[in-house]
């Protein structure tokens, strides 16, 4: 397998996030790219003998799940905020779909910030069936557990501690949220529902 590269994110001066709680952030994003990469360099040691070593393979698959999606959320979160805040263009598409689906784009978005406020680690995904052509809310625990196939991701929101600990206790993960979308670049976000149609 090719190995996997880190990317290098653009990301300013937010509102509410503090550059300490971005860098340390950026860190583990960039382990989740080396463990990834290890894993792989493992699997590949060790499919020199497979029935040997069927066991250590299949926990390797097991933990490859999470350590790629790690590396996959986190840069679906970092792209957007990457150019700082932007607004929905005047002729969104993106809005223009969320309000045939919800009574209206601002209680879509209440109904997505309180997913996002669901109890545990995980992520808070706005997700798009081309099958079906609608949205749909995901909570995803961990890194792994609970993603829907063949929905593509639109936005994706970190709900793990380390998305926020060095700003806000656990308690006040709301003001989180709150700055996450006070900071958000939705050219990016149109984009992605641009790709995913």
């Amino acid at each position: 397998m090719k190995k996997f590269e880190e990317i290098k994110f653009n990301i300013g001066t937010l509102e509410g996030i503090s550059a300490k709680n971005v860098e340390e952030h950026l860190k583990l994003y960039a382990g989740y790219v080396k463990s990834t990469n290890l894993i792989v360099e493992k699997i590949g040691e060790l499919m020199s003998d497979p029935e040997k070593n069927m066991y250590i393979l299949g926990e390797l698959q097991r933990r490859f799940s999470f350590e790629f999606n790690g590396i996959r959320n986190h840069e679906y979160y970092f792209k957007s905020l990457e150019g700082g805040k932007k607004a929905l263009p005047a002729n969104s598409k993106l809005k223009a779909a969320i309000e045939k689906q919800a009574p209206s784009f601002d209680l879509w978005l209440t109904s997505f910030k309180i997913l996002a406020m669901t109890r545990g680690v995980g992520w808070a995904v706005l997700g798009y069936d081309k099958k079906t052509d609608q949205f749909v809310h995901i909570w995803i625990d961990e890194q792994h557990l609970g993603q829907l196939n063949g929905v593509e991701w639109i936005l994706g929101l970190d709900m793990w501690e380390h998305a926020f600990v060095y700003d806000y206790p656990t308690s006040e993960k709301k003001k989180y949220v709150e700055a996450f979308f006070e900071n958000l670049n939705w050219e990016v976000i149109e984009e992605n529902f641009a790709k995913a149609k």
